[in-house]
């Protein structure tokens, strides 16, 4: 693989991985996208605002190996914004399916 894509790589696999938790648990979190987007927008946003600062005031940078080179305004990878946006969505899947086992293993007691 061109090492130019490892980090859309990354987040893809991220999704693949999380993805079965939305069946598997009924996590319903890509079921009601009124609510993704809901918790999702702040998250960017602020992320976003806290990463092109970073990027400006010279806190961090990207390594032009791993990324696409595609870049959107003020400076920000593509990548970044997928990360934004990828990650919470794992994050809401995981928690959603923690929730449910929870809810099973407490009706699995309740009938014990």
């Amino acid at each position: 693989m061109d090492d130019h894509y490892q980090y859309l790589a990354l987040m893809a696999g991220c999704l693949l991985i999380t993805l079965p938790l939305e069946f598997v648990f009924s996590a319903k979190v890509y079921r009601r996208p009124k609510l993704l987007l809901a918790a999702m927008i702040p998250v960017v946003i602020v992320y976003a605002v806290w990463d092109i600062l970073g990027i400006w005031r010279g806190h961090w940078s990207y390594n032009p190996s791993y990324v696409t080179g595609i870049q959107l305004p003020l400076r920000m990878p593509l990548e970044e914004l997928v990360f934004f946006v990828v990650i919470p969505i794992c994050g809401l899947l995981t928690y959603e399916a923690v929730g449910t086992v929870f809810t099973w293993a407490r009706r699995w007691r309740a009938r014990a």
